[in-house]
């Protein structure tokens, strides 16, 4: 065979090689079998009462913090009626003895003051007796005086001095009785003591029947499960409702080993759900996890590796609240992916 013959033949040959190898080549998308999942809230009661009324169905929009249901709080109720009548009663007791201080203790200091005046009245007039009975006995060493005026001036001075040892004993009893003032003082702290502690206690049940109303959380969510039905007995942690908030969720999917190095954190990835073929959600891998799942309990051979898988999350970018928590579909990785147009 001439060369010129064998030199088309040779590039015939590369040319169907290169074919073959290009057709076996794998040109489809990656995909992962992934689902939707949502964060369900799950409402519990955090008493004991029995259940008045469940305001939301299943399925059910709940506006943000709207009551989803009540429980009996009539025995609650008995009992705050109960602390503010206590309060009332507390009150009136602190205003009398606000009122008694004040009258007690503007009339001790009204006793004080005549009795200190009595006490020096006393003294000067005791002074004055032994002045007298000083000049009598001078008059008497002369025989000026007799001693019968002597002895009338030493009675008087006598006299004199045992008055004022008498209004020092009433003013120290008057002073004593200040006493009576801080012992009401005393039992007026002590009301306004009872008075905060009886208040505190209201709180406390004020608290308590808040509980007794059941609330939605601050978002709007949609109802998913009634757990408890009215003319039940909830106790705490009873579920009463779950329920879902629409923008709350995200797809979950698993990926082998062998292909975790085909996704990252901030990847796009492309969400076709099987209730809608043909139509790719944008979604973001927001989350792989660190350890791998269904890992063996012992780990002996190169199978046992690879068939481990890590848990990858995708957070959905569009239309989230029309996804259905459970709905299973693929999720395409690459550069290809694309929305349909709707």
């Amino acid at each position: 065979m001439s060369r010129k013959s064998i030199i088309p033949i040779l590039i015939l040959a590369a040319a169907a090689a290169a074919a073959v190898a290009y057709a076996r080549r794998d040109h489809s998308t990656v995909y992962f079998t992934g689902f939707v999942e949502g964060e369900e809230r799950v409402l519990r009661s955090e008493v004991s009462g029995r259940v008045i009324e469940v305001r939301f169905a299943e399925g059910a929009t709940i506006p943000p913090g709207a009551v989803v249901a009540l429980l009996d709080d009539r025995d609650i109720q008995a009992k705050i009626r109960s602390k503010q009548e206590e309060i009332r009663v507390i009150d009136a007791d602190l205003h009398t003895q606000e009122e008694r201080i004040a009258l007690v203790d503007s009339t001790w200091e009204r006793e004080v003051s005549a009795r200190a005046a009595d006490v020096r009245q006393a003294e000067a007039a005791a002074e004055l007796a032994q002045r007298t009975l000083s000049r009598e006995q001078e008059l008497v060493k002369t025989g000026a005086s007799t001693a019968q005026l002597l002895d009338d001036n030493r009675s008087r001075r006598d006299q004199a001095t045992s008055g004022v040892e008498r209004a020092r004993q009433i003013l120290a009893r008057t002073e004593a009785e200040g006493r009576q003032v801080i012992l009401a003082q005393t039992e007026l702290t002590a009301l306004q003591r009872r008075r905060a502690l009886t208040e505190a206690q209201l709180e406390e049940l004020q608290v308590l029947l808040s509980k007794h109303t059941i609330v939605a959380p601050p978002t709007g969510t949609t109802a998913q499960t009634q757990f408890i039905w009215p003319g039940e007995l909830a106790q705490p942690g009873t579920a009463v409702l779950s329920v879902l908030d629409p923008a709350d969720k995200y797809v979950q999917f698993y990926v082998p080993v062998t292909e975790l190095h085909r996704v990252h954190v901030g990847q796009r990835v492309g969400i076709e759900l099987d209730s809608n073929p043909g139509h790719r959600t944008p979604g973001e891998i927001s989350f792989i996890a660190d350890k791998a799942n269904f890992t063996p309990e012992k780990i002996e051979t190169r199978s046992d590796r690879v068939g481990q898988v890590y848990r990858v999350k995708v957070r959905i970018l569009e239309n989230v609240e029309r996804m259905q928590p459970g709905t299973e579909g693929n999720i395409y990785l690459g550069s290809d992916n694309r929305t349909a147009e709707r």
